[in-house]
């Protein structure tokens, strides 16, 4: 049976977070744009996947390597929650506010505008 990228993201996380750190929302960037991949299979090379966990502490930003998107690697950089993500546009949004710029697919945007929900006005 095949498991969803936010469980599977949410599940190899877990070695990342504090005992008992309950998962907000979980999402997926990546360091290049993915309309490269519609001007030449380079980009491959250039490339490297970043998940975001939300918590309700923190924001947990993950290496995830260049081939998968599911299995963290190592912490990047952790940030304070009161950071707002969003909010997101287009196919691929262009986020600044997690560090280094990172795209996220438009697939993702519902987890961006939950996460930043959460937040007092």
């Amino acid at each position: 049976m095949a498991i969803m990228i936010r469980d599977k993201i949410a599940q190899n996380s877990q070695k990342f977070l504090r005992p008992g750190e309950p998962i907000v929302a979980v999402m997926v960037g990546q360091r290049i744009s993915g309309w490269w991949g519609a001007l030449t299979y380079l980009w491959i090379f250039w490339n490297r996947f970043e998940a975001v966990v939300v918590t309700p502490q923190r924001i947990v930003v993950l290496d995830c390597g260049k081939w998968t998107t599911g299995t963290p690697r190592s912490v990047l950089r952790e940030l304070p929650r009161t950071t707002r993500i969003g909010p997101p546009s287009g196919l691929w949004w262009k986020c600044t506010t997690l560090g280094d710029k990172m795209y996220i697919h438009r697939r993702f945007h519902k987890d961006v505008a939950l996460a930043d929900g959460m937040l007092p006005v």
